[in-house]
């Protein structure tokens, strides 16, 4: 039997925290855009933006660690 975890359980698992990181990465990007003379990215609307773009952040995160998990299972 396979007890492998599967990507999208541990892309569920870091959801949290791909989320979290795609917020603060938005909302400084914003604050460097104001060198631009473009508009601040208010922290709320960074943290709206966060909750879709999360998804795929997280998918990645989750298969980074399933490759990280694969290649410490063969050494």
């Amino acid at each position: 039997m396979d007890d492998r975890w599967p990507v999208w359980r541990l892309a569920l698992l870091l959801y949290v925290f791909a989320a979290a990181a795609v917020a603060i990465n938005l909302f400084m990007l914003g604050l460097m855009g104001q060198a631009l003379g473009l508009a601040a990215l208010p922290p709320a609307l960074a943290l709206a933006l966060s909750v879709p773009l999360g998804i795929p952040a997280a998918w990645l995160a989750g298969r980074w660690i399933r490759g990280l998990l694969d290649q410490a299972a063969q050494d």
